[in-house]
């Protein structure tokens, strides 16, 4: 078993890689956490156990652990979250990728600032098994801009602001401190909006978001995606409201919709 990557005297971090199904791409978010530039601490968590998983975890020799119960979004999470024995936790999708210098930037920023509550990073779409920007990743990357400040960060104005025309930071790109926010961090009322919501709340506390404007995450568009789900059944059109409605009125909320649905061309 590997040991946890040594970010100063006593700090650690881990990958909590939450699989579900049988995911093809599950392998390459493995790798791609393999192949860091600082040897990086990974556990894999399901409640859909299967030979497949299980093969791999014994395959790149990570911890496994299985959740007893129906799969859900939230309660997997968690699971994977609160099974991480570490200070700062990321959270990865099967999906998704992560570029090699993730965790050194990671180390970098925990030796500079103890009050990180979110390590956040620019993203990359993958689509048709290339990284490539699009328009949807660019404005969201413009919104982010205010935590390049490092003044800033740490404000709870500029925390929320950034989050107040949608969610423009991206689930697998971030990385939670443990030791701050204590366990089980997800409590969110919405299936779909769980992450934005998560990040409103802890806009709202004390902790700096810190922001590597680089795209070290890659997230992969494709048909099997929960994201495409939700936007097909409608679930995600109602959570997007009602979390625009945490940061204005009614009127302003329909205006913000009619530009805000354009994003969801992203699983077009």
């Amino acid at each position: 078993m590997r040991n946890y990557i040594n970010l100063g005297k006593e700090t650690t971090h881990c990958f909590a890689i939450c699989a579900y199904k049988d995911s093809p791409y599950l392998e390459n978010c493995i790798r791609s956490i393999e192949n860091q530039s600082v040897p990086a601490k990974a556990i894999l968590a399901t409640s859909t156990p299967s030979p497949y998983i299980e093969n791999l975890a014994k395959k790149y020799g990570i911890p496994y652990f299985v959740r007893e119960g129906a799969s859900d979004i939230q309660d997997d999470w968690n699971f994977a979250y609160n099974h991480a024995d570490a200070d700062y936790v990321t959270v990865a999708h099967q999906d998704d990728e992560y570029e090699r210098e993730y965790v050194a930037e990671l180390m970098r920023a925990a030796k500079r600032y103890s009050d990180i509550s979110l390590f956040i990073t620019d993203y990359l779409p993958i689509k048709n098994g290339k990284v490539g920007s699009d328009i949807n990743s660019r404005i969201k990357r413009i919104l982010r801009m205010p935590l390049k400040v490092a003044r800033w960060a740490d404000k709870r104005m500029v925390k929320k602001r950034i989050l107040c025309l949608g969610n423009c930071i991206c689930c697998p790109s971030v990385t939670y401190n443990k030791k701050m926010l204590g366990e089980t961090i997800f409590t969110s009322e919405y299936k779909y909006n769980l992450d934005w919501d998560t990040f409103y709340k802890y806009a709202c506390r004390d902790g700096r978001f810190y922001y590597v404007d680089k795209p070290l995450t890659h997230f992969r568009v494709h048909d099997g995606a929960t994201s495409k789900q939700f936007i097909e059944d409608h679930r995600r059109i109602k959570d997007d409201i009602s979390m625009f409605e945490k940061f204005w009125p009614g009127f302003v909320v329909k205006v913000i919709m009619l530009f805000y649905k354009l994003s969801y061309r992203t699983y077009g």
